[in-house]
């Protein structure tokens, strides 16, 4: 009977082959509260015990702080382009590839050997913010669609790229376009301690189907699967829109306690014709006496008995 440690490395290893699985782009959401460069790195280690190609677009952090953590053999695997330590060239080393980041992200479509190839991006905020989005979704999709880069060879037989995008920073419409060409949508959250992560796989000519995965990150980049609240009490978070309450800064209350409901059911508005007011209208009360019209006809007036509208043109 395998042990319950063999069992968990098995079940993550099935998440993350799962997710690698479709190619194309794996777009990875976090937040403030719930950090996504641990799980990129998780993704990372796994295509690289594969046996992939694994290159890496590092813009954030240190070539020395992204490889923290990897063992000496995921390390030998990795080719990392670091853009962190001198972005613009400003060194002169020529050590930055012509074309800025977008360059170097169009320079591995040429520099992949045939076969598997992912490419991480550390982080897609970080081009965003400096590239416009129309550019950066043609690179992508270039590149997560095997079809060949501008001035370059054909593509690899199949590229997989990780883009990990820090939501908060961006509105709906980068977001949503990044969204729309992802194959692979992971939205990393949480609660009670516990790591989440609501995945959305498109596949082609299939609607999209839903998975949420709750998990533990282990020093070594692997992945602890957890047992998590079941998913059909989870409702599926809105990737574009988050709920606001249209109530939060009135000046005014716009709910009734129940003696003012009381108050409000009570009230007779003047418009109402009940039938207290109508026995009014209809009987005289004591003392008063039936009133009556008397209309005497000017010497004007012309009465046709037959048609008594007939001064009015109608």
């Amino acid at each position: 009977m395998p042990s319950e440690g063999a069992a968990g490395c098995g079940r993550w290893s099935e998440m993350l082959e799962s997710l690698l699985a479709l190619g194309g782009l794996v777009l990875l959401r976090d937040s403030v509260e719930w950090e996504g460069r641990s799980f990129l790195k998780a993704l990372i280690r796994k295509a690289a015990l594969s046996g992939e190609q694994v290159r890496i677009l590092g813009c954030e952090v240190s070539e020395e702080e992204f490889r923290e953590g990897f063992d000496s053999d995921v390390n030998s695997r990795l080719v990392y382009h670091d853009l962190f330590r001198d972005p613009l060239n400003w060194s002169k080393t020529g050590e930055a590839p012509p074309g800025g980041p977008l360059g170097a992200l169009r320079a591995m479509c040429k520099r992949t050997d045939p076969g598997p190839v992912t490419i991480a991006i550390d982080s897609l905020s970080w081009l965003l913010l400096r590239q416009p989005c129309t550019t950066v979704c043609q690179v992508l999709h270039a590149l997560s669609h095997r079809t060949p880069c501008p001035g370059h060879s054909p593509a690899v037989e199949q590229v997989r790229v990780l883009g990990l995008l820090h939501e908060e920073l961006h509105g709906p419409g980068p977001v949503g376009a990044l969204s729309s060409l992802a194959q692979t949508e992971v939205t990393l959250g949480g609660t009670a301690g516990l790591d989440s992560a609501h995945i959305v796989f498109r596949r082609p000519r299939q609607r999209p189907t839903h998975q949420t995965q709750w998990f533990s990150i282990l020093p070594d980049f692997s992945l602890d699967l957890q047992e998590g609240p079941r998913l059909e009490c989870q409702p599926h978070p809105d990737p574009y829109t988050s709920p606001v309450d249209p109530t939060t800064h009135l000046t005014f209350n716009l709910r009734l306690s129940k003696k003012e409901k009381e108050a409000r059911d009570g009230l007779t508005l003047p418009f109402q014709f009940s039938s207290e007011k109508q026995q009014a209208l209809l009987r005289p009360g004591q003392g008063q006496a039936a009133s009556h019209i008397f209309y005497e006809p000017d010497a004007y007036d012309d009465l046709d008995q037959e048609d008594p509208d007939d001064d009015l043109d109608v």
